[in-house]
């Protein structure tokens, strides 16, 4: 590893002016500055962060946060990890990711060590222990996701309620009078926040269209196939024929499996809506309706507004909702198949 001791014995300058060239903390002639820039790429010298921080200056490093609980699926917390390393990769940042289950403690580390230049927030619970410590630092910080209480924070997320406004709309103007929701494990409505603002709008929007609804779970630490199978089989016996899905991809597969069996045809007999979904639906044997949740989206913006918050520090704090979008595939029936 290249050490300043090099770049100076390259540069012909002492230690001292080396560290106040790259630093900027006194001044130095413009031709030695260039010519110890110059040095110090050609052996590929970079300050580490502690000289960085020492100097005022940004250590290009993102934390974040993002308890992996036993409870945590895997793939779609993942997908939100890479999306927002790649947003940040495109703007020249690394990212420290910290995966402690206790998120705070590993979050308040990062904000005192000055280690890094914001922090971000993922998997954010109803009453997230975080809040408070954002509240409370000077380091930016931006939740993608929405807490019970907001006040005084910077949220990215999707309009999870719109979304499932949404999907009751869209049935509703099929002529559905009756909806289930086939939802999260039920250890999801006590850890996280999406799934419970997804079943609020689809409550409201049942109520507004004035909708008989079932809310249902697909498990309890875990999508259950016996579960899911129990919930369609009860809707079926109910007379619904309208479904919004919630939950993971083998809980849709069990869905369209138990449809197969009654000989219903998703599309004609039976109308099905996949809701924040971070899977590709396509794959599934019967292509669904769906109001995507795409990682890229929120990550995307809020890695646009740490940057901007580096900028601009008086900038007030505000929640940014992304509006749903609806993306048809012919799973739900037309008037005319009434």
């Amino acid at each position: 590893m290249t050490t300043i001791h090099q770049v100076a014995e390259a540069a012909g300058v002492s230690i001292s002016t080396v560290s106040y060239a790259l630093s900027g903390k006194r001044p130095v002639s413009e031709k030695t500055r260039r010519r110890i820039e110059e040095a110090a790429a050609a052996l590929g010298y970079m300050p580490d962060a502690g000289a960085r921080m020492l100097a005022g200056r940004r250590t290009h490093i993102f934390a974040l946060t993002e308890p992996l609980r036993a409870d945590t699926h895997a793939p779609t917390h993942m997908a939100f990890v890479l999306a927002t390393s790649i947003a940040a990769r495109r703007h020249g940042y690394d990212v420290l990711l910290l995966t402690d289950e206790q998120a705070s403690v590993g979050m308040s580390r990062v904000a005192s060590s000055r280690l890094v230049d914001a922090i971000l927030v993922l998997d954010v619970a109803p009453d997230d222990a975080r809040v408070e410590i954002a509240r409370s630092i000077r380091t930016p910080t931006i939740f993608i996701g929405l807490p019970d209480d907001a006040e005084g924070l910077t949220c990215v997320d999707i309009d999870f309620e719109a979304a499932g406004r949404l999907a009751v709309d869209r049935l509703a103007d099929a002529g559905h009078t009756a909806i289930t929701l086939l939802g999260q494990p039920a250890v999801s409505y006590r850890t996280s926040n999406f799934s419970r603002r997804l079943r609020r709008g689809v409550e409201s929007g049942a109520q507004a269209r004035d909708i008989a609804l079932e809310t249902t779970c697909s498990g309890e630490l875990a999508t259950d196939a016996g579960v899911v199978r129990a919930v369609v089989e009860a809707a079926l016996a109910r007379g619904d024929r309208a479904f919004v899905v919630h939950t993971v991809t083998d809980a849709h597969e069990v869905l369209l499996s138990v449809l197969a069996d009654h000989g219903l045809r998703v599309g004609h007999d039976v109308s099905v809506v996949s809701a924040a979904t971070a899977f590709d639906t396509s794959d599934l044997r019967t292509p669904l309706d769906t109001i995507p949740l795409v990682p890229s989206q929120s990550c995307d913006l809020a890695v646009e507004i740490a940057l901007h918050r580096l900028e601009d520090r008086t900038s007030s704090p505000r929640i940014h909702l992304i509006p749903p979008e609806y993306h048809p595939a012919g799973s739900v029936r037309t008037l005319a198949d009434r």
